[in-house]
């Protein structure tokens, strides 16, 4: 393609809008510009369209080095539409999104108006009809409903017009065209059947072809391959033929093969190979491939030398109505260039990669498939990486093949598509085709795409269209129009980087494509920023005016730092857009974050001056200084910008200037000392912003000694020793340059360790970590270590240095302290050069152990724990630093000195007097006692010591104590009992120690001893009654009679009745619990009978009364449910009825104290006992038992009115639930019975009058009787076939033989029927029949004489059955039931086994059940 876009290769023009449906234009709405002299008509209509230009069709190739799409780099990134967003009001401000992938106008749509006009004129004028199919190549071809062929040059003028109507008459529609690579031939499918071969040249008929494939189909598809003498066709039934054309003597002839018949699948798109003309001698054209689509699978076959075919491809799933489609290109890969067959059928294209092999074998390659969410109807190639996509909905997609990205959408249902319908449907023949390819042939328009040389032609009903993509000029120039400045730059700077899809028109190399490109940005530059200083709103708010520019200053920068073209930004666009004040304060100030991000170094002097001036003048100095500090310094006025920093106290900025522009470190420390030694030296407390100061002082110092730059970078390299000693010699200075007389000595020093004593100590901790080698700064370390011994008063240079000063007023204790441990640590590292006299380490060994000062008491321990490690004081005696150390209560430096002189023993006391590790003493000793480096003497004192503070350890924690002693001292147990004197204390280590642990189990000999057992039941008695019960049932170590003993001396009635039905004493057991409940119930009627005078406390105390009769109540209840299963009705009668005359009792004690609550609740109890006795004893049994009391044995029992009438509804519900069971059975067995029986009696119908093993007649003689069995899925079969088959399950008499049908389990998988599914096949039926044949002639079996039928079911298919009615069914009433009652016995749940109504399990509650969710 070429360079200029004078030589674009087709006819373009706008998008077609129909303007009768427009609505009228508001001007304001547009800000469309008023026009002095309105144009006059003839003007309008003589001016030349921008994009219409002559319809070119080139032969070029798209593979060519110049003319190459840039290659593009995968984006994950989502294309944008050409429309802008709409500017809102907050200022916020607008970059390049260089992450968002712009694409603008890919394709340009045209129409070929010539071409439409002539295709409307020759309808009209010659009756050619509706336009059918077409072709471009060098000329562009169209075939109509009436057989003509119109053909046109490239002007779009008619060159020929081919065909008669007598031809359309007789052949039918052209259904199909297609001209060969040198524009010489077009050949011509017709609806009927026909083909006809035209001389393009001279519009000559060549051949007329009727019999190249079957009559009565129409031609779907004709192509010409590579070779001249060779066309492929494709009819309507499906088949593909080879079309051989032959010139002897003169005569044509044309000779037809078949090379995929119709009946094997359908074939409805064919695809041969061409290759453009530089590629007409790839090795892969000698084999003239062929692709086919068939309705279920893709073909690749070779025509030469022989039929060969090279690979099948099945469709994954897809909808029948999706249309298959097949494309060629030749795509470079991997430096040659091989065929890719792009095909699809629905949604998802697939890639295959055909190349030749060494061997001469054809080798295909799946490649990356592309997912699409549409029903794609046309698939064509634009270039080697571009696909142009039509969708059933006739929405057109440009999408990118290497990174899958939708590029463009149009939509085409203004292009009215003509589709091929009719013609795969063969209506023309009389529509003899099958339903898969009629439904296929609803969405098919084949004929009405064709794609030449990077351009696709659509064909209308009306009208002719042309698709071919934008060079990038025009892409850019699209957006340009439009307005849309910032996608354009976006657009123009992918095309800049080679990572925009679908380039046309530029350079391969790489530095050529960038200059052109940026050339044409900058001409961008300027449209735009003139654009913006036009649409500025001369009048209202600032606000919108800022945003305005926002929207557009930073986008210029930042694509002119990209371009680096600072001096366009610099020069010309600055001093366009200085001209508005607005625009010149948004350029200032968007300039700040590429400063900071290092983007931009240096700036002019003149922009630089008006910088500080704006940043100064709208009080933005915390974004100056952000940027100062960034800045090449050559372009400051380093006095200026000085006095500035200094006035507003930019002392970042300030140090950077003076470093970076004179190399000055020393100034900006005495400046800041300045500032902050007077409040320090008066003892005034900082401002906070004096304490920022200080800070950065710290910092600042810290950095240079490090080597690094302030406040960012690396000081350089030729200046870091000489850095390093100015700050030594500046820190180390005696007095300051403007001293006062006054003035202590090493004023800097000082005011730094008054300022903050811990972080300055740490900078020189840092700094000293550095000085490994250097001789210079080691004797700055020692210098400055005397300097601060003599600041604190430690040493004085001008006196003996044995002379030891301890007090200075000047410093705290607490920095006193710190400066310590700085010395202490620095003395501590094994590289230690300090030199520090000997008698002063002995005060600061004394100041750490001081115990005085309490604080920083662990900080101090950690420091000399430090010490001893490293083994800097050896020489020092042991016994003095152990007292020393007691008596400083580091007891960490204790243990320290003990484990070297492995007195372990001792350390157990170090633990215990140490508040911080006391809980770590158990860990200790288990593990001193546990690993194998100790000796057993060792092992043994710290045993004895153990056991000597056991009490104070069981007290620390009993659970830990009771895990030492279960791994180490479980022989000791009776030891450490008789130690521990408190019974409480005791009491919680026994818990700890007899509770179950999970991983190791307690010792053997301590669960054996069942008086420890014995010993903590006692102890729990006492101290935890409510964890007793608990206890009991799950221990197993104590004794009966003793533990029974136990809760009797305690009353713990509750244990003593466990207690004694475990013992197997069920009347002791309740008559204790009765015992209990008798009392609570005397206590409730106590409470009831007292007066109203303080009545609101005693309904408190009534109610946890009541609460506490329940729970008594419920004990008892379960004992005697539980003892009742195993007891005779005598004896349940024992238990039973005295709980409920107690309950009784109590019950009409209460009713003569008039508190109805009470007695209400106590009501309610005694038929709680009723409803739990009746599982048990009979009704009447308990209603004689209640009549024989003497109370109620008189009178009319109207006391016991409630309970008779409670028992009546019972015995009513039950009576009610017992018929409707009964009532439901009855009615499930009638209809299962019913409908098996209408199963099994049910006549059937074969569906053939053969058997299907020996495929003869079911009568295969007249005269002879023969057995004949019929299965419910309609298959036949003899009796002896079905026996030589070995059909049958069983090998028993022929009554009991069971059958399956043999072709329903052949078709299965297995041949016996126990193999096959139920569900599969018909033949696991309900019933087979055996039909008896016996010898009659036609006339008796036309009058229907009866045949003899045998039904049975066998056991397999009974419990088929039984599936088939409980799946469809749900679950049986009966089943329900039978839950219910397992519910309510405490059994699992879920659809039981169902039980008969009348055995024993079945129990049914007194009261109604709660409704179970099906």
């Amino acid at each position: 393609m070429s360079d200029s876009p004078d030589a674009r290769s087709l006819l373009s023009a706008s998008s077609q809008l129909n303007l009768m449906e427009a609505d009228p234009i508001d001007d304001k709405e547009f800000d469309i510009p008023q026009v002095d002299t309105p144009p006059t008509l003839e003007s309008i209509l003589n001016e030349l369209e921008d994009e219409e230009e002559p319809f070119v069709l080139e032969d070029t190739c798209m593979l060519n080095s110049d003319n190459m799409d840039a290659h593009s780099c995968d984006t994950s990134s989502l294309a944008s539409s050409d429309s802008g967003d709409p500017a809102h009001l907050k200022r916020k401000r607008r970059t390049a999104d260089l992450n968002t992938t712009i694409h603008g106008s890919v394709l340009r749509h045209s129409l070929l108006k010539g071409i439409s006009a002539q295709i409307v004129s020759a309808a009209d004028k010659v009756d050619a009809g509706l336009p059918t199919a077409i072709t471009v190549s060098g000329v562009i071809a169209v075939g109509t409903s009436h057989g003509l062929a119109l053909v046109f040059d490239t002007n779009q003028a008619l060159r020929l017009c081919l065909g008669t109507k007598a031809t359309g008459t007789e052949f039918g529609a052209v259904s199909a065209l297609s001209i060969n690579h040198d524009c010489s031939r077009l050949l011509c499918g017709f609806a009927k059947g026909q083909i006809m071969m035209w001389d393009l040249a001279n519009g000559k008929l060549l051949r007329t072809i009727t019999d190249a494939h079957p009559p009565g189909t129409a031609i779907l598809h004709v192509k010409f391959t590579d070779d001249p003498t060779l066309a492929v066709c494709n009819d309507s039934g499906g088949s593909v033929f080879e079309l051989a054309f032959r010139r002897v003597m003169g005569m044509r002839s044309c000779d037809s093969r078949c090379l995929f018949s119709g009946s094997k699948g359908e074939v409805c798109c064919i695809e041969p190979l061409r290759a453009p003309p530089d590629f007409r001698d790839h090795p892969i054209t000698h084999y003239c491939l062929l692709a086919m689509a068939s309705l279920t699978k893709i073909l690749v076959i070779g025509l030469k030398p022989s039929l060969k075919v090279w690979m099948t491809f099945p469709y994954s799933k897809s909808d029948p109505s999706s249309v298959p489609q097949l494309a060629w290109q030749f795509v470079p890969v991997q430096k040659t260039v091989n065929p890719i067959l792009a095909f699809c059928k629905g949604d998802t294209v697939h890639f295959l990669l055909v190349k030749k092999e060494e061997t001469g074998t054809i080798h295909v390659i799946k490649q990356r498939q592309l997912h699409l969410s549409c029903d794609i109807i046309s698939l064509c190639w634009i270039n080697s990486r571009t696909l142009v996509l039509v969708d059933s909905h006739e929405k057109l997609q440009v999408v990118d093949r290497p990174s899958q990205e939708v590029l463009e959408t149009l939509d085409l249902e203004q292009v009215q598509l003509v589709y091929s319908s009719r013609h795969f449907k063969s209506l023309a023949t009389g529509g003899n085709v099958s339903q898969a390819l009629a439904l296929v042939g609803e969405k098919a328009c084949y004929q009405s795409v064709s794609s030449y040389a990077g351009q696709i032609v659509y064909l209308g009903t009306k009208s002719a269209h042309i698709m071919a993509l934008r060079n990038w000029r025009e892409r850019i120039d699209c957006l340009l129009k439009q307005e849309h400045f910032v996608e354009a730059l976006s657009l123009a700077w992918s095309f800049h980087e080679g990572t925009a899809k679908a380039v046309v028109g530029l350079f391969g190399d790489p530095v050529k494509r960038k200059a052109v490109v940026g050339d044409k940005m900058v001409e961008m530059f300027f449209q735009f920023a003139e654009h913006a200083l036009k649409k500025c709103p001369e009048q209202g708010k600032i606000q919108v005016m800022e945003q305005h520019f926002h929207d557009v200053v930073p986008v210029l920068v930042d694509y002119c730092l990209l371009l680096q073209r600072t001096d366009l930004l610099f020069n010309q666009l600055y001093a366009r857009l200085a001209e508005n004040t607005v625009a010149k304060g948004v350029f200032l100030e968007s300039l700040e974050s590429y400063i900071v991000a290092d983007r931009l170094g240096h700036l002019t002097t003149p922009i630089m001056r008006d910088l500080l001036a704006h940043y100064h003048g709208n009080g933005m100095m915390e974004s100056l200084e952000r940027c100062i500090v960034h800045l090449d310094v050559t372009s400051l006025d380093i006095q200026q910008v000085v006095q500035v920093c200094w006035e507003n106290q930019l002392y970042d900025a300030m140090i950077y200037v003076f470093n970076s522009g004179m190399n000055d470190y020393t100034t900006p420390m005495e400046k800041l000392f300045a500032v902050i030694g007077p409040p320090l030296r008066e003892g005034r407390s900082l401002t906070d912003e004096e304490v920022v100061m200080g800070n950065k002082l710290l910092v600042y110092i810290s950095c240079c000694l490090a080597g690094r730059a302030y406040p960012l970078g690396d000081i350089p390299e030729d200046l870091v020793i000489q850095v390093k000693n100015q700050v030594f010699e500046f820190l180390v200075r005696l007095h300051s340059a403007e001293s006062l007389e006054e003035e202590e000595v090493f004023p800097f020093i000082r005011t730094l360790l008054h300022f903050d004593t811990r972080e300055f100590l740490n900078v020189l901790a840092m700094t000293f970590e550095d000085f490994k080698n250097d001789k210079q700064a080691l004797e700055y370390q020692q210098r400055i270590v005397d300097i601060l011994l003599q600041i604190n008063g430690l040493i004085s240079l001008d006196m003996d240095p044995s002379l030891v000063m301890v007090d200075n007023p000047d410093f705290t204790p607490s920095q006193v302290g710190g400066l310590f441990t700085f010395l202490a640590r620095q003395l501590a590292k094994p590289d230690n050069t300090l030199f520090v006299n000997r008698k002063l380490f002995d005060q600061v060994l004394e100041f750490l152990c001081c115990p005085d000062d309490d604080s920083r008491h662990t900080e101090r321990q950690q420091v000399l724990l430090e010490l001893l490690q490293v083994g800097g004081v050896v020489q020092f005696n042991e016994g003095r630093l152990l007292a020393l150390a007691e008596k400083a209560k580091f007891y960490q430096i204790c243990e320290f000195l003990y484990e070297k002189k492995h007195l372990y023993d001792m350390i157990i006391d170090c633990y215990l007097r140490d508040p911080l590790r006391k809980e770590e003493i158990f860990s200790y000793i288990h593990n001193l006692l546990s690993m194998p480096g100790y000796s057993p003497e060792a092992k043994q004192t710290v045993k004895d010591k153990a056991l000597q503070h056991i009490q104070e350890l069981v007290t620390l924690d009993p659970t830990k104590s009771a895990d030492l002693v279960v791994f180490h001292f479980s022989e000791e147990v009776q030891q450490i009992i008789s130690e521990l004197q408190d019974d409480h204390l005791l009491f919680k280590f026994l818990s700890c120690l007899l509770e179950p642990r999970e991983g190791h189990h307690t010792s053997g000999t301590i669960l054996l001893e069942h008086g420890l057992h014995e010993l903590l039941l006692d102890l729990m008695s006492r101290f935890a009654p409510q964890q007793l019960l608990s206890f009991l049932q799950t221990s197993q170590h104590y004794r009966l009679e003793e533990a029974i003993q136990i809760t009797q001396k305690y009353q713990h009635n509750q244990g003593t009745a466990y207690l004694l039905e475990k013992k197997g004493d069920i009347q002791g057991a309740f008559a204790v619990l009765l015992e209990t409940l008798k009392e609570k119930l005397g206590l409730l009627t106590a409470e009831s009978g007292r007066e109203d005078g303080r009545r609101d406390e005693e309904e408190r105390e009534n109610e946890s009364t009541l609460t506490r009769v329940k729970d008594s109540l419920n004990d008892i209840i379960v004992l005697c449910h539980q003892s009742s299963q195993n007891l005779y009705q005598q004896q349940r009668e024992v238990l039973w009825f005295p709980l409920l005359e107690t309950m009784m009792a109590s019950q009409k004690q209460v009713k003569g104290l008039n508190d109805q609550h009470t007695f209400e609740v106590l009501k309610e109890l005694t038929m709680k006992v009723l409803n739990c006795m009746s599982s048990f004893i009979s009704l009447l049994a308990i209603i004689q038992r209640i009549l024989q009391d003497p109370v109620y044995g008189k009178g009319k029992l109207a006391e016991i009115q409630g309970l008779i009438l409670g028992m009546l509804d019972t015995f009513n519900y039950e009576q009610t639930l017992l018929e409707t069971t009964t009532s439901l059975l009855n009615h499930d067995l009638h209809w299962s019975l019913a409908h098996l029986r209408a199963a099994v009696t049910r006549g059937l119908h074969p569906r053939q009058d053969y058997c299907n093993i020996c495929l003869q007649q079911y009568k295969r003689r007249q005269d002879l009787a023969e057995e004949i069995i019929v299965f419910s899925c309609g298959h036949l079969y003899h009796f002896q076939c079905l026996q030589q088959k070995d059909c049958g399950w069983g090998c028993a008499s022929e009554l009991q033989q069971q059958w399956s049908c043999y072709k329903c389990s052949s078709s299965q998988g297995g041949r016996g029927g126990a193999s096959a599914e139920p569900g599969r096949g018909r033949s696991a039926s309900l019933a087979q029949t055996r039909v008896t044949s016996v010898h009659h002639d036609a006339r008796a079996e036309a009058q229907g004489k009866k045949v003899i039928v045998e039904a049975m079911l066998d056991l397999q298919q009974e419990q088929s059955w039984d599936q088939l009615r409980c799946l469809y069914r749900g679950p049986s009433r009966l089943s329900i039931l039978s839950e219910l009652s397992h519910c309510h016995s405490n059994e699992k749940t879920g659809l039981l086994i169902p039980a008969q109504p009348g055995s024993e399990h079945f129990q049914l509650k007194l009261s109604p059940p709660p409704l179970l969710d099906e």
